[in-house]
């Protein structure tokens, strides 16, 4: 099974980037982030066309929203309203195998490591701090009965050394300040998971799937994060057969600033 994630920051806008997507890596399983469209709007019949005939959308005008599509049959289940708002960042689905997939669009923060300062990163902690008592509470890493699981998203974080262009110059900005990284590590923990492209590609190799709109030229000083991860539970680790970042998708026409992560399991 081929899973996919992708940021793609306005659905409608980039349907075309994803059929190029769907057609040169063929995933069974695609999570999108920043939707941008509310549910009476979302181009459901387009996804169908694609191949995607299960699609589970939780979007709202204008930002945000995220969505599921799968080439495979899957149960919904009810999204959690992360700190009360209301602010569809997440969606989630049992597949086959009773495998529960989370689909999640952590706040970004704003630009000021403030929670005092800045209500955006304050939102940000708080949701990170919901994310960990959730599976901590669940009655098996990752929330599934068996404890087969993944995670996937734009979680707005960079939490390794290698996920960023420069460390110590990105300690204090936003996505890889300490504090985002200790909470981020302990969701993981909460729920067992595992950084299954870690796992396959594990440090020094420096890996990013973001690359900001403001360089002139992202590929000129490649200052790129690693903000987009797929995670699974220790049962599924094991069947992880290959992991890989879509980089040259920031060089497709009108791309999105973020790019698909990729991983096959057996």
């Amino acid at each position: 099974m081929r899973v996919a994630t992708w940021n793609i920051n306005s659905l409608r806008l980039r349907l075309d980037l994803l059929r190029r997507l769907v057609q040169q890596e063929g995933p069974d399983v695609i999570c999108l982030q920043e939707i941008k469209v509310e549910d009476s709007l979302f181009p459901l019949a387009d996804l169908h066309a694609l191949g995607y005939p299960h699609v589970r959308f939780h979007g709202m005008k204008g930002y945000n929203g995220v969505a599921t599509l799968s080439k495979l049959p899957f149960r919904e289940l009810d999204p959690t309203d992360w700190c009360g708002k209301g602010d569809c960042r997440h969606a989630r689905v049992v597949l086959p195998g009773d495998v529960e997939l989370h689909n999640f669009y952590v706040p970004a923060g704003g630009d000021i490591p403030d929670p005092a300062a800045n209500a955006k990163f304050a939102h940000k902690l708080q949701f990170l701090d919901e994310m960990r008592d959730h599976f901590a509470a669940a009655p098996r890493a990752g929330g599934s009965a068996k404890g087969k699981a993944i995670l996937v998203g734009d979680l707005n974080i960079a939490p390794l050394e290698e996920d960023v262009w420069s460390h110590k110059q990105l300690l204090s900005v936003v996505s890889h300040t300490p504090i985002e990284v200790e909470k981020l590590a302990a969701v993981q923990q909460a729920g067992k998971w595992v950084d299954a492209v870690r796992q396959v590609t594990p440090p020094p190799v420096k890996l990013y799937s973001w690359w900001s709109y403001r360089s002139a030229d992202w590929t000129k000083n490649d200052r790129g994060r690693r903000l987009d991860h797929i995670w699974v539970t220790p049962s599924l680790a094991k069947r992880v057969r290959h992991a890989t970042i879509l980089k040259d998708m920031r060089g497709w026409t009108q791309p999105s600033d973020h790019v698909a992560v990729i991983v096959d399991l057996d």
